[in-house]
């Protein structure tokens, strides 16, 4: 396998050489593309140093390779995809410029793996963070009965707006404990010490484009048109690993033990439950796993249909580099990429 890694310098590439790693992926060649900027780094992977190439338009670039993971942005993905599979590479990528092409599959491999072999423009897209964590706990509840509606509040970790927003909230604490104005840069507001109820930028319907996600990728990836999905996305001042609390309601109500049995056995999940013995999903645990954590599981008192429960992942991994990484597991697994 020949592999090529775009935007190797962010947050989410360096999460793809640890985690092509950690999940032992053949790879035979490893080419490394990033900014004018990231030019000329070198990495370390599998004992063997690699120097990071500047993205062109230069197709010859991605001759012979198999799968090209990127994640440098949408305007990046948009000016360079028609390069990167030129000569046959499959795309996956980590930005949210194709995820609502009706011709671009969005995958997450434990809920709609098969949708990862309908690439006309071989492209995949890799969805959302807090879509991905939320479908995964989702679709084992949506085999008992269909779900209708979602309500989900998100908490947000610094680590989903990049490796720059993780180091200005390390700073603001050290700052605020010197008795200094912290330095506010890639966020509206101070995040040490507070929450922040937006994520992204409005829309004209009051939702956050973070918000508008959740509710486009999941009826997407669940192929269920008529699932609603109501999002507050909040960021909070965690280092890694977002939270979510969750309301939905099914067509038919469930007994909670049988939504328990289907999380305990759902691939990519983690059931933790203990409420007596203080036993939940929270970040500082979960942060650099990979499954998605369930918890706090319990009857909605609102509805009959209705269940709530809360769930932890690492948005770097599970919501970024794993999934990716994931995708093309399941589709080598399946077959593809046979020479």
């Amino acid at each position: 396998m020949k592999v090529a890694i775009v935007g190797a310098s962010g947050a989410v590439g360096q999460e793809f050489l640890r985690v092509l790693d950690q999940q032992n992926f053949p790879i035979d060649e490893l080419l490394l593309f990033g900014s004018s900027r990231s030019a000329g780094r070198k990495y370390t992977f599998r004992n063997k140093e690699i120097t990071v190439k500047e993205l062109t338009g230069n197709a010859d670039d991605f001759r012979g390779v198999d799968i090209a993971f990127t994640s440098a942005g949408a305007g990046t993905s948009r000016q360079y995809a028609d390069t990167i599979t030129a000569h046959g590479a499959i795309m996956i990528d980590n930005s949210s410029a194709f995820r609502m092409d009706s011709d671009v599959p969005l995958v997450v491999p434990e809920v709609n793996g098969d949708d990862a072999f309908n690439t006309p423009r071989r492209i995949i897209a890799n969805p959302n963070c807090t879509t991905i964590q939320m479908v995964v706990a989702l679709k084992p509840i949506n085999d008992l009965s269909p779900i209708k509606k979602v309500h989900v509040a998100t908490y947000q970790a610094a680590s989903g707006a990049g490796a720059a927003a993780m180091d200005e909230l390390l700073q603001q604490h050290a700052q605020l404990a010197k008795g200094e104005k912290p330095t506010v840069e890639k966020f509206a507001y101070q995040l040490a010490y507070n929450v922040i109820p937006q994520v992204d930028v409005f829309t004209e319907n009051g939702y956050t484009k973070e918000e508008m996600k959740m509710y486009n990728e999941t009826k997407k990836i669940m192929h269920a048109p008529n699932i609603s999905v109501s999002a507050t996305c909040v960021r909070v001042p965690v280092m890694r690993a977002h939270s979510e609390a969750i309301w939905l309601e099914t067509e038919q109500p469930l007994e909670l033990d049988t939504v328990r049995k289907a999380l305990s056995e759902a691939e990519g999940v983690v059931l933790l439950d203990n409420p007596e013995q203080k036993q939940y999903p929270m970040p500082l645990d979960i942060a650099d796993k990979d499954p998605v954590y369930v918890g706090r599981l319990r009857k909605d008192l609102t509805c009959e249909c209705g269940i709530s429960f809360w769930i932890v992942g690492d948005q770097i991994k599970k919501g970024a580099a794993l999934n990716a990484v994931q995708i093309a597991q399941y589709m080598l697994t399946h077959g593809a990429f046979k020479k």
